[in-house]
């Protein structure tokens, strides 16, 4: 994997003679990761333009470095940024790149105040640029992620019945998530029970499952840092027809969403795709929320998909789709997968039934 962080950081200091600046100060724990492998909540990463990067960290996690990336030169203290600022400064560099939408205003004040002749200069997320587009050793992650929470969900699914309780029901999700090789849950799990299902992030409580309700459950699992995201709705007992009307509507709306899901497209469309086959159903007003989102060492990342958003989606770009008819009351629906945008046409990688199961 030294390798393939390496190419990433170089790709990044590629970038960084166009944003006249000499070095970038890596700080957003889920970056640092990205360029170096080593997951820790105390860490930063100087990118120079030319030369070897340095990685910075405290004791607690500089045995984990020395084994992750072994070809970074490591330095161990606890205060990251303002160790790595003074190395910039002292090998010459006058204008530094920071990472503007994570440093405070205090940590830019305490950096700021340091010795030597070296500029701040406030850069926007390239990084997160860097990892719009996944590599395919991603890809690989993000697809085994999505393969342990289908096993989840078809080992759950035969326990549901009349009086488990919404927060069983996530725990149990949540168990099978770990025993099938989650790291842990990518996320807060949701599942919601008849009316319920009328809040799209409604929280597990004490409420049971009963006969004729729809029961939503959206959740995923965490491997290797990679984060999966999976949405299903099922029934319990015989559904009524307006339960499967709009089921029937979601699904349908959810596939055009995925069929549209191609490179050049504008993600504002592939958003239209669903939300229009809802609107023209008299439900546009009970879809409240965007399609889907981008993919991977976060659970929410770029592109965001909803109506008004900018930009194209482009080969190797995983994203969810996630269309949801919510009716105040009486409950709702949401179906989503996980996919990769691909130039040959979308590629599931949550693989589901997307059938109305009735329990």
């Amino acid at each position: 994997m030294g390798e393939l962080h390496e190419r990433r950081r170089d790709r990044l200091a590629a970038r960084l003679a166009a944003a006249d600046v000499d070095a970038m100060l890596v700080t957003r724990p889920v970056n640092v990761r990205y360029l170096t492998g080593l997951d820790s909540s105390n860490a930063a990463l100087l990118v120079p333009v030319g030369g070897p990067a340095v990685l910075a960290t405290d004791g607690r996690y500089a045995g984990t470095a020395a084994l992750v990336c072994p070809e970074l030169e490591l330095v161990v203290e606890r205060r990251t940024a303002e160790t790595l600022t003074s190395r910039a400064a002292g090998a010459g560099a006058r204008r530094l790149g920071f990472e503007a939408h994570d440093l405070t205003v205090a940590r830019h004040a305490d950096l700021a105040a340091l010795d030597g002749d070296v500029a701040l200069a406030p850069l926007p997320p390239l990084v997160e640029e860097l990892r719009f587009v996944k590599d395919e050793d991603e890809i690989v992650l993000l697809a085994e992620a999505c393969a342990i929470t289908d096993r989840a969900f078809d080992a759950v699914l035969p326990r549901l019945r009349p009086g488990l309780t919404e927060r069983q029901v996530a725990v149990a999700l949540e168990r099978q998530l770990v025993d099938f090789g989650a790291e842990g849950i990518a996320f807060e799990s949701i599942v919601a029970s008849g009316p319920n299902g009328a809040i799209p992030h409604h929280r597990p409580g004490d409420r049971a499952l009963q006969p004729g309700d729809l029961v939503t459950m959206d959740f995923g699992a965490r491997y290797a840092g990679y984060h999966a995201d999976m949405t299903r709705t099922v029934a319990i007992g015989e559904p009524a027809g307006w339960q499967r009307d709009v089921y029937d509507l979601v699904r349908a709306a959810q596939q055009a969403a995925v069929d549209a899901a191609v490179p050049d497209t504008d993600v504002s469309r592939v958003d239209a795709a669903a939300r229009d086959l809802i609107a023209a159903a008299g439900h546009g007003a009970d879809f409240t929320h965007g399609l889907g989102h981008g993919v991977g060492l976060e659970i929410h990342e770029a592109p965001l998909m909803g109506y008004g958003r900018t930009g194209k989606l482009m080969d190797r770009v995983p994203i969810t789709a996630e269309p949801g008819v919510y009716l105040a009351g009486r409950g709702g629906v949401r179906i989503e997968d996980t996919l990769v945008v691909r130039a040959n046409g979308p590629e599931l990688l949550t693989k589901t039934t997307k059938d109305l199961l009735v329990l």
